[in-house]
């Protein structure tokens, strides 16, 4: 069969037409219907099966995140616990703001029963955390090294927290008591009231910045 002899084909006669023709005519409809089946239907199909197996994997992942969190919770717990009264005893170890005063007064008698001549000791402004507040105490005594040593000693052994730093000790060439200056830090936490107030400032600065 030459191309001539397909011109002379009746479209309208496919009955009559040569069989090699019917089954390439066969062929080329049954190419089209698979190529639009698969445009018009598989592939949306396709693209749901792999946005649907990316899913699971996801889905797997946060079932495997969430085993190993319930297994470990016991331990999780356990060591929330803990860390639960470490703080209550640290917090206990904080003076609140009526015990300051008190707390000074222990400072300068632990410097005065070890000898030490206070030169200079002025409390600064409290610096206000989230639920405590650290008060600096600017100190500056005389005394021998051993005197000092001691001294620094006794505030550390306070049951309430007192850290010491900034210090500069000088002197001592012609005479054997050295000057040491200091920044004390003393601690109190903030009682309901203060911590409030505190988170009401903090909003109303928020507020006025923007």
């Amino acid at each position: 069969m030459d191309f001539e002899s397909l011109k002379t084909l009746d479209i309208n006669d496919v009955a009559s037409w040569p069989n090699p023709v019917k089954i390439l005519l066969a062929l080329t409809v049954c190419a089209f219907i698979l190529a639009g089946g698969y445009f018009f239907i598989v592939k949306d199909q396709l693209d749901q099966l792999q946005r649907a197996q990316v899913k699971e994997q996801e889905l797997r992942g946060s079932f495997a995140r969430k085993k190993a969190l319930a297994v470990n919770l016991p331990a999780y717990r356990a060591q929330m616990k803990e860390m639960q009264e470490s703080f209550g005893v640290m917090l206990r170890q904080l003076p609140n703001k009526t015990e300051i005063p008190e707390l000074l007064i222990d400072i300068t008698q632990a410097g005065i029963g070890r000898g030490l001549q206070f030169e200079l000791f002025k409390p600064a402004p409290k610096q206000t955390r989230d639920f405590y507040a650290a008060l600096p105490i600017q100190i500056k005594v005389r005394g021998t090294y051993h005197e000092l040593g001691q001294f620094i000693s006794d505030v550390a052994a306070m049951p309430r927290i007192v850290t010491m730093g900034d210090l500069t000790i000088s002197g001592g060439r012609k005479s054997d008591r050295l000057s040491m200056a200091a920044t004390a830090m003393t601690y109190h936490y903030l009682d309901p009231d203060e911590v409030e107030a505190l988170q009401a400032n903090r909003r109303q600065a928020k507020r006025t910045r923007r």
